[in-house]
């Protein structure tokens, strides 16, 4: 008991450290990071083959930043990884994979899915506001 070290390596331990961080910041000041799946600059109709995601950081329901993130190249399990990295809690998709959806559930991370390809920051807004429509997901995967 008391010698138990646990080893990881010097990435892993800033990564965690700065998704614990995030999320403590998140609920002490009702911060909201909203990532938005972007193809040819319009939402993705499936979240893997996004160019780009275009994350918005909210306040007391009002958009506080707007940044363009380059994802990590597609393979399974890794984009919901690394928005949980990017401390992401919100996701607003057409289409996505359910394995993609648990990991990020896992992650407390929600994800709203079935919507329809709107502006990016139209959507956040309509989140905000409670009156994001949702429906059936794109992806049958």
């Amino acid at each position: 008991m008391g010698n138990d070290r646990y080893f990881c390596s010097h990435q892993q331990t800033i990564l965690f450290e700065k998704s614990i961080f995030n999320k403590i910041i998140n609920t002490i000041i009702k911060m909201k990071k909203i990532a938005i799946p972007l193809k040819d600059s319009v939402l993705c109709g499936h979240f893997g083959h996004s160019d780009v995601f275009n994350v918005f950081t909210t306040e007391d329901h009002k958009i506080i930043n707007e940044e363009k993130l380059v994802p990590p190249p597609h393979e399974p399990g890794i984009i919901p990884q690394w928005l949980h990295q990017q401390g992401v809690t919100d996701v607003i998709a057409g289409g996505i994979g359910q394995r993609a959806i648990q990991i990020l559930l896992d992650n407390k991370i929600n994800v709203y899915v079935g919507v329809a390809a709107k502006d990016s920051r139209e959507l956040v807004n309509e989140l905000l506001n409670n009156t994001l429509q949702a429906g059936v997901n794109l992806c049958d995967h």
